[in-house]
């Protein structure tokens, strides 16, 4: 962009690369603290991709340098929590609603069959600009997109069937508080 008297400003270009990235550390953070502490075993699941040019400058210098993706990706976490076998998908958004052109049919689907063969299904949103996280579980996810045609979901949609979770330490996002809270309190 010009600017009177020779100055030049270059516009900002958004990178949407890391988006998530901060959501992603916290909850690889969360579930290294469940680990270790023999709470559950849960982890983020690699983005399953098929290389097919790598330059070798030498052995240990490697690089890829022309790969894609071999099939979509389902979720990004999956793993077990007492006898449960535990899948969600986890998103930011800087908008105070969730769009959901966000998560793709072929993960809501997998939710779907996580949920009808007895695992428990959900998803992780960090509202960025509202600094808010919320645990929606995933039949109430399947619901709303079963009766309704809206592409977007409302943050009080959220805050009336979600569950917000509070930032700690230890666990630094504690989202098996709340799955104990659905799937096993009483027990």
């Amino acid at each position: 962009m010009k600017y009177p008297m020779g100055i030049h400003k270059s516009e900002k270009k958004i990178n949407y690369g890391n988006r998530g990235m901060a959501l992603e550390h916290d909850l690889n953070e969360t579930n290294q603290y469940y680990l270790n502490n023999d709470i559950a075993v849960i982890y983020k699941k690699p983005t399953p991709v098929t290389i097919t040019k790598v330059s070798y400058h030498s052995r240990q210098d490697a690089v890829i340098t022309e790969a894609y993706f071999k099939t979509p990706s389902t979720t990004d976490y999956n793993g077990i929590y007492k006898g449960k076998y535990i899948d969600f998908e986890a998103k930011e958004t800087k908008l105070s609603y969730f769009p959901l052109r966000n998560i793709h049919d072929h993960q809501i689907k997998h939710l779907e069959k996580i949920i009808n063969h007895g695992g428990i299904g959900f998803l992780i949103i960090h509202f960025v600009s509202l600094q808010k996280i919320y645990y929606l579980d995933g039949k109430k996810l399947i619901d709303y997109i079963s009766e309704t045609n809206k592409k977007t979901i409302p943050i009080d949609y959220f805050e009336k069937e979600g569950y917000i979770i509070k930032n700690k330490i230890n666990p630094r996002i504690d989202y098996l508080s709340i799955v104990d809270k659905i799937y096993f309190e009483g027990e």
